[in-house]
């Protein structure tokens, strides 16, 4: 296995590190056969990405061997946003029979983590997905690893997370409040449910602290509380 050395620009929060330790609880009180979970959204820039990083980092670091696989064959992103140089091969590249699955893991300077990209733009991913070597595939890599987080394209614009999801133990979905009507994500959510997929729960992510009476009311009363923990923790 190659490894490859990832960097993540983005600025430490304690309370989104706080919420992403929440959400991994919950995970691993859902039950041992949870592994493979698929992470998707309503429509794009809902911050999927961000999530699901996060919570494999999180994961890695209590001691649990984590695989990130971006699935998203249609416009991958983690390469770039990671800092990523070199070239790399990924998820469609393999599903092609391109390349072997030992070509496309790659161990990461994050403890416990390794990730599979996406690889180039395929011409019809919810084709690739929907072939028995991405089943096959994937029971494969849960014998190896605690969870595979999978991180698909937004359901509410694509069908490729529902065919993907026939294969997964449970789903998690992300949602943006605010920006994404009811209508819509009800909508979404009634799409992953026909795929046979467990939905686990949903995640509400770039909440306005500020705005949301609850949480600022929260934050506030806890606020120096948190600061001086973070102050400890650096």
């Amino acid at each position: 296995m190659k490894k490859i050395t990832l960097t993540d620009k983005r600025k430490s929060n304690y309370y989104y590190n706080e919420a992403i330790k929440t959400l991994r609880t919950n995970i691993q009180l859902s039950g041992q056969s949870i592994k493979t979970i698929l992470i998707t959204s309503c429509f794009p820039n809902e911050g999927k990405s961000d999530v699901v990083l996060s919570l494999a980092q999180e994961l890695g670091s209590i001691g649990k061997k984590v695989l990130l696989l971006d699935a998203d064959i249609r416009k991958t992103a983690y390469a770039g946003r990671l800092g990523v140089e070199e070239e790399v091969k990924g998820l469609s590249q393999f599903l092609s029979g391109q390349v072997n699955i030992n070509d496309i893991i790659y161990e990461t300077n994050y403890e416990n983590m390794d990730i599979i990209f996406g690889g180039p733009s395929a011409p019809n991913p919810s084709g690739l997905l929907s072939e028995n070597i991405f089943q096959l595939f994937l029971k494969k890599v849960r014998e190896y690893y605690s969870y595979i987080l999978i991180d698909t394209p937004p359901i509410g614009t694509v069908i490729d997370a529902a065919v993907i999801g026939r294969h997964c133990d449970g789903a998690i979905f992300l949602i943006e409040p605010g920006n994404v009507r009811y209508k819509d994500a009800q909508k979404a959510l009634s799409q992953l449910e026909r795929s046979g997929c467990q939905i686990l729960g949903a995640v509400m992510n770039k909440i306005d602290t500020k705005a949301d009476k609850y949480y600022s009311s929260y934050y506030k009363h806890y606020g120096e509380y948190y600061r001086r923990a973070e102050e400890n923790n650096k």
